[in-house]
């Protein structure tokens, strides 16, 4: 955890627990003292996202847990985060999660059988030509703590691992990751893990259940200059991360799309 501009750590707590009560920025401001303009731009600083998207990110992540927890029905669990739109709720749920609330309600079963499918994997190799070494980006993956199981990793187009990302894969261990042909752009690395073994409602409500880590600087790919080498490192969830939302079992059933080819 950092200290830079710790009073965020505050702010953050109190969104934890106020999260199905309204939370305006001028709200958030108030409660440590701050005009809006100030605690906007230093809590982007901090977290990588604007408050409220942030707020609104965890609101997402809350809905995920009733689908998976509560027989509520879908238009009562938009209401209970605050969205009056039973439509608005199901589009912005599809665009950041991946799915649909009702797919993801009922995805338990199917991402049970991603992860085993994975474990019985013989190889983990994709084909994966540099033509261009300017357009790739490439690095190490560490963990703080001692795991088996899969590593998910992606650039995203924002600090949050939302929606499917740009450039993705898996990997069976810590060590080198690569991405090739990648646009020039500008990019957030992000990762997470899941141990063998462990239960599909645990990896979909990934709050503190696996190790992750994510650049709050971006990665920027340009055309004539080489991506410095990046070196992350996996750790224990943090107060200040973003939420995970994007569903993992997607990444997963899409990776194993893109090897089974190569192992015919």
């Amino acid at each position: 955890m950092t200290d830079r501009y710790a009073e965020i750590d505050e702010v953050i707590a109190y969104i934890h627990k106020n999260i199905y009560e309204p939370l305006p920025l001028s709200t958030l401001a108030d409660y440590i003292g701050y005009s809006p303009y100030h605690f906007s731009r230093i809590f982007k600083d901090r977290i990588g996202l604007p408050p409220l998207y942030y707020v609104s990110s965890l609101r997402l992540e809350k809905a995920k847990d009733l689908l998976l927890h509560t027989h509520l029905s879908i238009r009562d669990i938009a209401m209970e985060i605050g969205q009056q739109s039973l439509g608005t709720f199901t589009t912005r749920f599809t665009e950041r999660v991946g799915v649909t609330p009702s797919q993801f309600r009922n995805s338990k079963e199917e991402a049970d059988e991603h992860l085993l499918a994975l474990q019985k994997l013989n190889s983990w190799r994709e084909s994966m030509p540099v033509d261009n070494p300017d357009l790739t980006v490439e690095g190490t993956i560490e963990a703080a703590a001692p795991f088996q199981g899969v590593i998910l990793i992606g650039l995203f187009a924002k600090p949050i691992p939302e929606g499917f990302p740009l450039y993705g894969t898996l990997l069976s261990s810590v060590g080198p990751f690569r991405f090739t042909d990648v646009r020039p752009g500008t990019y957030y690395l992000m990762a997470t893990s899941v141990p063998w073994g462990m239960q599909a409602v645990d990896f979909l409500l990934p709050q503190s259940t696996t190790l992750r880590t994510r650049s709050k600087e971006p990665v920027i790919v340009k055309p004539n200059s080489r991506t410095p080498h990046l070196h992350v490192t996996l750790h224990v969830p943090r107060l200040d991360d973003p939420p995970i939302l994007i569903s993992l079992p997607i990444l997963m059933n899409h990776f194993l799309k893109r090897v089974a080819p190569m192992l015919r």
